[in-house]
């Protein structure tokens, strides 16, 4: 497969034109190849010297990543952008960055993982970034704690640690953002829902959520975007017969 071809794979199934007005950052191919033949891609959540090193250890010819190098504004190329595009160049591996149109994608999108792990039903579009809603919103098909929801995402006994419990001891409705969105709780709370997930936590939401009464888990911003990454893993060795590695490097935030 060709670079060319690989970029008109992704954009078949991710809304990268819904997004373009709400997102920052530059969704696509951020860095070339001299070779534009792709036959192994690597895929990670954050665009970084370690997760470089690791896709040249696994003789990646392409890393697709979440968090890429450019977000919209200038940046000089010196220090670590530099030392990293050098990388990138001496080794010839191509970077391709996708942000919030993997965080709102339908089935391989980081909330749709979320809220495809906890089993959600009646499904809806849910919390308001840039005047898109870039979130999932559903129904338990039956009430849960928030250490037994807590096992289903994160795989851990007891409750999160970065959780408020604040709300009902059996939450039955849940709004998800992946992430750093965590004002995106206000939402939650002007839709009566009982819990919020998000990845980042904020101060400025704490008594907000305590006085509403409304649980939040703060999952970390990785934690809680790893789930689309994967998704796309899999789909582009199903679709293109790919070889294709998953690149985990969690930052514990």
């Amino acid at each position: 497969m060709l670079i060319k071809e690989f970029d008109e794979y992704i954009r078949s199934f991710l809304p990268f034109a819904e997004m373009a007005k709400a997102d920052s950052a530059l969704n696509g191919l951020q860095v070339g190849r001299e070779n534009q033949e792709v036959t192994k891609i690597a895929f990670a959540v954050d665009a970084s010297m370690a997760t470089f090193k690791q896709a040249k250890q696994e003789k990646a010819d392409l890393l697709f990543v979440h968090h890429g190098l450019f977000w919209g504004f200038d940046r000089p190329v010196i220090g670590n952008i530099r030392s990293r595009l050098k990388y990138l160049f001496d080794h010839d591996i191509a970077l391709y960055a996708v942000h919030l149109p993997l965080d709102v994608a339908p089935v391989v999108g980081n909330n749709a993982g979320i809220a495809d792990a906890l089993e959600l039903t009646q499904q809806e579009p849910f919390g308001i970034y840039h005047g898109v809603k870039i979130g999932i919103k559903g129904r338990l098909a039956a009430s849960a704690s928030l250490e037994e929801i807590s096992s289903m995402l994160f795989g851990n006994t007891g409750i999160h640690p970065g959780t408020l419990p604040f709300g009902k001891d059996q939450v039955s409705t849940i709004g998800i953002v992946s992430g750093g969105a965590a004002m995106n709780a206000f939402d939650a709370i002007n839709d009566g829902l009982d819990l919020y997930i998000t990845g980042e936590s904020s101060h400025t939401v704490y008594h907000e959520c305590l006085e509403a009464g409304l649980s939040v888990i703060f999952g970390g911003h990785y934690r809680t975007e790893v789930y689309g990454v994967q998704a796309i893993t899999e789909k582009c060795r199903a679709d293109q017969k790919l070889e294709t590695v998953f690149i985990d490097i969690p930052t514990g935030l």
